[in-house]
């Protein structure tokens, strides 16, 4: 479990506004603590948001585009994750990085 890898995350039951149902996100946190720890740091990623940065990032997942969206990350069990997806490109991985560190002001 890398950081930059996509996989296939149930993300159900949310409440309010927070995105759900099964879908692609991207793991953030650093690769060490994404072995250690029984849970994950995730971004959500849609093909119905569009790009707005640094809310939503433009990406490449699974042959399309989607969007990563930055102001929705979590942190989530690793049973909530199904299969491996893929994996960022470094270029789609800094673009998702710079969106990450505007939403969260560091």
């Amino acid at each position: 479990m890398n950081r930059g890898d996509i996989y296939w995350v149930n993300l159900n039951p949310t409440q309010g506004s927070e995105i759900n149902k099964l879908r692609p996100c991207v793991l953030v946190g650093a690769t060490p603590i994404n072995k250690a720890r029984h849970t994950v740091v995730v971004v959500p990623l849609s093909t119905a948001a569009q790009a707005r940065p640094p809310l939503t990032i433009s990406v490449s997942c699974l042959g399309k585009q989607a969007t990563a969206v930055c102001d929705q990350i979590r942190t989530v069990d690793k049973s909530r994750l199904t299969k491996q997806a893929g994996q960022l490109s470094v270029k789609d991985l800094d673009a998702l990085d710079d969106g990450l560190r505007q939403v969260l002001a560091l």
